[in-house]
């Protein structure tokens, strides 16, 4: 974890990058659009949040459940026979390893402390891939707070041995069955049942989304990553990286990855979305490729246009990327070119959940193959000594069925001339 005045002055050298205003807002995005029921909650968790994040009591019983529960620091692992494929040196930094298989354990144990300190007795989350519904269960199971978990029907198909282990840790899932019955459907049947319980329960949001404060918050808690990585690479290759990047869907796990580096401009940052089918078909969750500014669950950010995909909803391989929005510092960090988003489909996913699989023994979640693929395209192109670092932001053990049915989908579509399955542009790499 490193010792609390080192991690003291790298919050205090990120706090300095980007800061919402009073209101909640990244530049033209973020902010609080909500029902005049929700106003107070999020008042008194704004203040909550804003005077325990400095807490240092807080921050002390933050840092031993990540070291202790959690499992932090997780390994900055340099994959050698990805590295020699890509030609490149590629470091993974490995939440996979984290308590319970991804990062999303990281922004639940920081939330599940402060609705504690705040006198919670209940926590209500919506979940896609099912990792944040585990990982809010565990947490509600270790300080003995009742959990209610909703998901969307779809998900749960995708998704079951999660929802068992969901079940198993003694929390509720409640199916969402409205809409594309995914995790849009999740967060609007949870945000509802929030508004029914608010005096005693608290939504515990699993992404860099929604209104303030919940993005700053996410982010805060998901910094860890960044922070040790930052602190991992300077100790094993005594420099900075060239490039990070992340899968983004909602963008926790980027924006955790990312924060940390912000004012290193030498450090290029690529987020990588879901092309599903492809960004020009109707099956595709691409943000950042094709959406435009939008109001969407109490913030301002850029969303898929409504009928801009098939009726059954946006749509990819991987359940936690399919959010047709995404968390509002990443829309500004869009805009100034800070970051650069990328598409990759789903073939091209498949392709590098393979090959990492093979080179190193390693599998990795379906939506942390997102980046991967991202690099597999630019294979050949990176300079002899590029060190790169991708968020390893979960494993795959969740994703063995959807690989098996896509993967058929796949060679079935390519037996017969068909032509989906396609990334977004190739854009190169850029030095």
């Amino acid at each position: 974890m490193g010792n609390p005045q080192e991690n003291s002055s790298i919050e205090n050298r990120e706090n300095l990058v980007s800061q919402p205003d009073e209101n909640g807002f990244f530049g033209p995005y973020g902010g609080r659009f909500v029902p005049e029921p929700l106003v107070a909650p999020l008042e008194e968790l704004t203040e909550a949040f804003l005077r325990h994040r400095d807490d240092e009591i807080f921050r002390e019983e933050l840092a031993r459940e990540y070291l202790h529960y959690s499992g932090r620091p997780t390994p900055l692992y340099h994959a050698e026979r990805l590295s020699e494929y890509l030609g490149a040196t590629v470091l993974l930094k490995r939440e996979d390893l984290n308590h319970l298989g991804a990062h999303k354990l990281n922004n639940c144990l920081g939330q599940a402390l402060l609705a504690r300190r705040m006198g919670k007795k209940k926590i209500i989350a919506e979940t896609g891939a099912g990792q944040h519904g585990v990982a809010t269960a565990a947490v509600a199971a270790r300080l003995g707070l009742a959990c209610d978990i909703y998901m969307g029907e779809e998900d749960m198909r995708r998704q079951h041995p999660n929802v068992t282990r969901i079940e198993l840790m003694g929390a509720r899932v409640v199916p969402a069955t409205s809409g594309d019955k995914t995790l849009t459907a999740a967060v609007d049947e949870a945000i509802g049942a929030w508004v029914a319980e608010v005096d005693d329960a608290y939504y515990l949001l699993g992404s860099a989304v929604g209104p303030h404060p919940y993005p700053l918050m996410v982010r805060h808690f998901q910094s860890i990553i960044g922070q040790e990585a930052r602190r991992q690479v300077q100790e094993q290759f005594g420099r900075l990286p060239d490039l990070l990047t992340a899968c983004a869907g909602g963008g926790s796990n980027a924006i955790g990855l990312f924060h940390p580096f912000m004012a290193d401009e030498e450090v290029k940052m690529v987020g990588v979305e879901a092309a599903g089918s492809g960004v020009t078909t109707d099956r595709h969750a691409a943000t950042m490729t094709t959406g435009k500014p939008s109001v969407i669950h109490g913030m301002n950010t850029y969303c898929i246009e409504e009928g801009s995909v098939t009726a059954e909803g946006n749509h990819c391989i991987a359940a936690g990327l399919d959010y047709p929005g995404i968390g509002p510092e990443h829309s500004l960090l869009k805009d100034t070119g800070r970051v650069r988003y990328e598409a990759a489909g789903d073939r091209e996913v498949i392709a590098a959940f393979e090959n990492l699989c093979r080179f190193e023994g390693i599998i990795p979640a379906l939506e942390s193959s997102h980046a991967l693929a991202y690099l597999e395209r630019l294979k050949g192109e990176f300079p002899a000594d590029y060190l790169i670092i991708v968020n390893l932001s979960g494993r795959g053990d969740k994703d063995m069925d959807e690989f098996i049915t896509r993967r058929n989908e796949v060679d079935r579509n390519e037996a017969n001339g068909g032509g989906v399955d396609e990334g977004g542009p190739r854009s190169g790499l850029f030095c």
